[in-house]
């Protein structure tokens, strides 16, 4: 129904910033809730954050709050996510997805993309 793609992942060095995005097809992202999480080696997947149809509202994970930043462009069927100051733990291979809800529950979520990965050197 719709399908997700990731992409800005890269290898930073700590205190750097970095822009994901999750771009859409196949359905309009406006009809769907979006969230970011991650999951680093040996761990499980955690919610990041979300964001609401409308764009209205934005949650975030306590270990990201004031770092991060959700955003969501529906004319372009694309979700972002900006990260400032980066640290070690946030590396992760950080995933994007799609739900009619705004839920922060991975298993909430029906669509997801490929994941790319995001490395912080100390």
């Amino acid at each position: 129904q719709v399908q997700l793609v990731e992409s800005g992942g890269g290898l930073v060095q700590a205190g750097d910033s970095l822009r994901l995005s999750c771009a859409a097809s196949g359905r309009a992202l406006s009809t769907y809730a979006v969230g970011w999480f991650r999951q680093a080696p040996g761990k499980e997947r955690e919610f990041v954050a979300v964001v609401t149809w409308s764009g209205d509202r934005t949650l975030y994970a306590d270990s990201v709050k004031g770092r991060f930043t959700m955003s969501r462009d529906n004319a372009k069927n694309t979700a972002y996510l900006q990260m400032r100051s980066l640290k070690p733990e946030d590396t992760a291979v950080y995933y994007c997805a799609a739900g009619g809800g705004a839920w922060t529950l991975a298993s909430m979520y029906g669509y997801w993309g490929q994941g790319t990965q995001v490395t912080v050197s100390s």
